[in-house]
């Protein structure tokens, strides 16, 4: 069995209003992994563009995401934070990929059918292939660990069918595998984060109403309006888990609290068990402010610093190069391509 060096890799998408949801779905759990491995964080603007965007705004997007990294505690000395389309092995080794995956599996990828809706036919080719190329970014590294959130299992489980197909169909059962299979990180109390209006609904910078998210950028005073504002139910907080049940919004802002004060949901609910919301709340928005404030106030520094941002970005995608393409050179020869 090969021993592959640990690595994680994991992106952001570049889609604007970065949100508490992002936070601690995906951001705060990256600033956790670089004490204890190897990290590569990238915002995926080529995945991005599956859906039409406004060029000018991409890149601002991309600045942000940027900034977002750097202002949570993300080291892009130690670690390498850049931009997906300045490597262009993600999308070379991206169209070998979508020749080894199978249309049986994509078809069976569940976030396709939800973002495509009923306009599937209208949808661009990308949006559907696009787990092939997540394969493709995670390998192009030969990356050992993934967080994820909930929602993207799935397309995990796709690279790591990928990787196994590749690996069968080009060296065969006896040699060692040249891509290793990855391991999914999920970890925390909250990495699926709902709307504020809404618990039963993922929390969405799509949502018409902003009470139903908290921006990373969003200042003290616009924190404590929405977490004052958000929904709940006229039940004291139960004293355990299990009576979360059946309560979406309760459930939600107890896992948004464990997850900024990094407890577990249990520890949270020993503490305000059988109190009301009206005591809970304010606990809450004095938590997540002193949390948030400070990253948004970064952001908005970063943001005024685009040189700063610029030459992160340049600095990362040299040194992901430098990973990327001897790995990619060695799927060429593989695959058979002439040099």
């Amino acid at each position: 069995m090969t021993d592959f060096h640990p690595r994680v890799f994991s992106g952001v998408q570049p889609t604007g209003n970065l949100h508490l949801g992002n936070y601690l779905g995906a951001i705060k759990n990256f600033v956790a992994l670089q004490d204890s491995h190897d990290c590569i964080y990238c915002v995926v603007d080529l995945h991005a563009i599956t859906v039409w965007q406004d060029p000018q705004e991409l890149k601002q997007n991309i600045y942000e995401v940027t900034a977002a990294f750097l202002a949570a505690g993300v080291d892009a000395e130690k670690h390498i934070v850049f931009n997906q389309s300045r490597v262009s092995a993600h999308a070379e080794l991206g169209w070998i990929l979508n020749c080894v995956s199978r249309i049986g599996w994509l078809n069976r990828m569940t976030q396709f059918k939800e973002k495509a809706g009923k306009n599937r036919e209208n949808a661009s080719v990308g949006l559907y292939v696009y787990p092939n190329l997540m394969a493709a970014d995670i390998l192009a590294y030969r990356a050992t660990h993934v967080p994820v959130g909930d929602d993207q299992k799935q397309h995990l489980e796709l690279a790591r069918d990928i990787a196994q197909k590749f690996n069968h169909d080009y060296l065969g059962e006896d040699v060692p595998p040249f891509f290793p299979l990855p391991e999914p990180v999920i970890t925390g109390p909250a990495t699926r984060v709902m709307s504020l209006r809404d618990g039963s609904r993922k929390m969405s910078k799509s949502e018409p109403s902003e009470m139903s998210r908290i921006t990373l950028t969003d200042d003290a005073d616009e924190i404590v309006k929405k977490i004052r504002k958000a929904k709940t139910d006229p039940d004291a907080l139960p004293s355990d888990k299990a009576g979360l049940e059946g309560r979406p919004e309760a459930m939600n802002l107890v896992g948004i609290f464990a997850a900024l004060s990094g407890q577990d949901v249990e520890t949270v609910l020993a503490e305000y068990g059988g109190k009301q919301f009206s005591d809970f709340k304010p606990a809450l928005a004095d938590l997540a402010v002193d949390v948030l404030a400070p990253i948004g106030a970064e952001m908005t520094r970063l943001l005024n610093a685009q040189d700063h941002l610029e030459a992160v970005l340049a600095d990362g995608a040299a040194r992901a190069d430098a990973i990327a393409q001897p790995i990619l050179t060695q799927v060429k020869e593989m695959v058979g391509f002439s040099a």
